[in-house]
């Protein structure tokens, strides 16, 4: 007589046969859960958006566009919190002496207003910077039309470019330190400084003057 036992053995079963001079194995069919806690692999690493205000060469660089109403010089509200960010660059950098403001327009239209137009929102941009804290002194305004463009007043976008407001550098004050390295501590240690006013090439201060409001 043969007595066949059935076990089961964590995820398999078992079987004695007695008299059959074994066993056999048979593995489960249900998967069996691994138990324990799988961490998420990390979220990937966003890098921060530019900043819309920083200076560089001989400008303020602005990478949003200063927003009007359309064939006005009212600056729309949305555009105060960038130009809230431009007053903070003068207030950190005082080295900066005199910005240009200039305004500029797409070739679109009758020339004469667009001068009139891009000037206007210059000026319009002057008087939000002196009225939150910007000296006078240091911004004049200037509106150019459209004698600068910087794309193709042929397409839509191009014209869109053109229209636009810039804050060139006229005058600043530039420091440069010479730098020694301690050969035992390896720290930087600045063993001259010179100070220079730099006027930026075909800069005049009377002709920066004259577009500032008094």
């Amino acid at each position: 007589m043969t007595t066949n036992v059935f076990r089961w053995v964590g995820p398999a079963l078992v079987l004695w046969c007695a008299g059959c001079g074994g066993t056999t194995k048979f593995e489960a069919a249900t998967p069996q859960a691994i138990v324990g806690e799988v961490s998420p692999p990390p979220p990937p690493k966003s890098e921060p958006p530019p900043p819309r205000v920083e200076i560089r060469d001989n400008q303020i660089v602005i990478r949003e566009k200063i927003q009007f109403d359309v064939d006005q010089a009212t600056i729309k509200p949305e555009s105060n919190s960038l130009l809230d960010e431009i007053v903070a660059t003068f207030q950190k950098n005082p080295q900066i002496k005199k910005v240009e403001i200039d305004g500029h327009a797409s070739a679109e239209g009758i020339p004469a207003f667009n001068r009139k137009l891009s000037d206007e929102r210059a000026r319009a941009v002057l008087t939000y910077l002196m009225n939150h804290g910007v000296d006078k002194d240091r911004i004049s305004a200037k509106g150019w039309g459209a004698d600068k463009p910087i794309a193709d007043n042929a397409t839509k976008e191009g014209r869109e470019k053109n229209r636009r407001v810039e804050f060139n550098i006229l005058d600043e004050v530039v420091t440069r330190n010479k730098v020694e390295i301690d050969s035992v501590t390896g720290k930087e240690k600045v063993v001259d400084s010179t100070t220079t006013d730099v006027t930026a090439p075909g800069a005049d201060g009377k002709d920066a003057a004259m577009g500032a409001t008094r």
